[in-house]
């Protein structure tokens, strides 16, 4: 089997309601776009994947993947994933990170449909279902964040976290308010958002810490190991770092060697597919350190972290970014938490996803070829 095209479709979404995550995401909504890769072989069979988000249109990378992963990959045998990963990531530079991941995850689903399996069947499944957290967007008071975090609860989702204002002392009203809401006994955690200096990330820290929180995610610049072995010292709650920067496999060395986090975290979009999650986790749980599988940006990419979540023992929920209006579209039915508070894994071929081809049809803006 040989790859014959390479193509990504851009199409419309329309409608996606205001939301912010913070200062690194800015307050965005209303348009983007999303794009559909299609690995096109001489056998007939087709791998997909989705580039974009709501906040980050796939026009962003779409032309670099084009120009810089289209050529490694045209006239290859799709079902060599290794020796395809290797050589597209040597393009890195050019063609960027999030690219990368959409050829991935598109060569994984083609390997499933050649196969007539689900993809955590090839990567070896260790389970069928997960937990589910509603993660917040920011909110605008105490209240708002205290509300969302009873409804989840009383719906059976198993945790809540917070994307707090990011100022310090709102941030830690935040969480008494939505603690006090959800009981003693329900599982919380803070997402800052690498958005507090060292002695703010301590006192927020410790307010977390003497809350009962689950864990303490990113409160520092993403890259500032330094402070974060400090901040390792003065806590006792787990702190969750490394989803960002946008890098590979190796980014996560430094912060095993020097223990500046309790967790990694990642996802197919930012770290560059599911070869790339896939291996991390191992190299987690080599150190005994769960493997936290982050948002994914669009539909299909969860989709996508879902299958390493199935095959992988050291992670403990699926997350699911609120609301879903910024998070789900162009497929014909997405990822659904069920009463139980359970995601359960998809088992068609593949990604096992039903892509929505005809909305994708009616919404198309470009091809890029």
């Amino acid at each position: 089997m040989k790859i014959t095209d390479v193509t990504l479709t851009l199409f419309a979404w329309d409608d996606i309601p205001a939301t912010t995550y913070g200062s690194h995401t800015g307050r965005f909504g209303g348009k983007s776009q999303l794009g559909l890769l299609r690995l096109i072989t001489d056998q007939g069979l087709e791998g997909h994947a989705f580039l974009g988000s709501a906040m980050n249109p796939a026009t962003t990378d779409g032309q670099g993947l084009i120009t810089h992963l289209k050529p490694v990959l045209m006239g290859r045998d799709p079902l060599e994933r290794e020796r395809l990963n290797q050589d597209i990531w040597r393009r890195q530079r050019a063609s960027g990170v999030r690219p990368i991941g959409a050829v991935d995850v598109a060569l994984w689903d083609l390997a499933g449909k050649a196969i007539g399996q689900p993809i955590h069947r090839l990567l070896g499944t260790y389970r069928e279902s997960i937990p589910a957290y509603a993660s917040s967007a920011v909110l605008a008071t105490p209240q708002a964040y205290a509300e969302e975090a009873q409804r989840h609860r009383d719906a059976g989702w198993a945790a809540y976290k917070i994307h707090p204002p990011t100022r310090w002392r709102e941030d830690i009203k935040v969480c008494e308010a939505v603690r006090k809401a959800v009981g003693d006994d329900y599982t919380v955690m803070l997402d800052s958002t690498w958005s507090y200096d060292f002695p703010t990330a301590v006192r927020v820290g410790q307010a977390a810490q003497d809350l009962g929180f689950h864990w303490y995610e990113d409160p520092l610049s993403d890259q500032d190991i330094y402070n974060y072995v400090k901040l390792k010292q003065k806590l006792s709650i787990p702190i969750l770092a490394t989803e960002y920067p946008i890098t590979g496999y190796d980014s996560y060395a430094p912060w095993i060697m020097l223990q500046a986090t309790d967790f990694l975290r990642g996802d197919v979009a930012v770290k560059g597919g599911i070869t790339t999650l896939v291996k991390a986790a191992h190299l987690a749980e080599a150190f005994r350190m769960n493997f936290e599988v982050h948002h994914g940006g669009n539909s299909l990419n969860n989709v996508a972290n879902l299958h390493v979540i199935a095959a992988i023992r050291n992670t403990e929920f699926f997350e699911v970014l609120l609301p879903d209006g910024a998070q789900k579209y162009g497929l014909q039915q997405d990822i659904v938490v069920g009463r139980d508070g359970l995601v359960h894994m998809p088992n068609g071929p593949g990604l096992g996803a039903a892509i929505d081809f005809d909305l994708i049809k009616r919404k198309t803006v470009a091809v890029l070829t």
